[in-house]
């Protein structure tokens, strides 16, 4: 939350301040810091909701659908994004989400506010990694509609 707002005014610190210089080439250059900013609010992950058949992860103005098919474990697992490497995406402004690479994960992608409350999830083919809150009944009830789905 700190780094994004820190980074937040120093876009809009440095947009004002090439617009305010009056010359054509800043004022359009200072443009850059506005879309990075709402490149990264655009992106930002808003919350988790599990439905029947998938875990739905809601971003400014759509959701992205994470389907049970294939899940084979879900696991809180703090930390898990520790020393992880962005390798597409958005690495902190207002959320991490995007492509990461990790010497214990491998790759993986993520959909993270908290990097230090995080959830585990391992499908067959991919890994994907979520911050919920709480992170214990989130692991308890998306494990529950999982194995409902499967008729387990």
């Amino acid at each position: 939350m700190a780094v994004s707002s820190l980074a937040t005014l120093l876009c809009l610190g440095s947009a004002g301040i090439m617009a305010w210089q009056g010359r054509t080439v800043l004022a359009w250059t200072g443009l850059l810091p506005l879309a990075i900013i709402a490149g990264g609010a655009l992106f930002t992950v808003r919350g988790y909701v599990v439905t029947s058949d998938s875990l739905l992860v809601h971003r400014l103005c759509w959701a992205t659908r994470l389907p049970f098919a294939g899940l084979e474990s879900v696991r809180f697992e703090p930390d898990a994004m520790r020393g992880s490497i962005r390798t597409f995406g958005n690495g902190g402004l207002f959320s991490f989400a995007g492509y990461f690479r990790n010497q214990s994960l491998g790759p993986y992608r993520a959909f993270v506010t908290d990097p230090q409350q995080t959830v585990v999830l391992r499908y067959a083919d991919r890994i994907v990694v979520v911050s919920p809150s709480p992170p214990e009944e989130f692991v308890r009830d998306l494990s529950r509609a999982a194995s409902a789905r499967r008729g387990n």
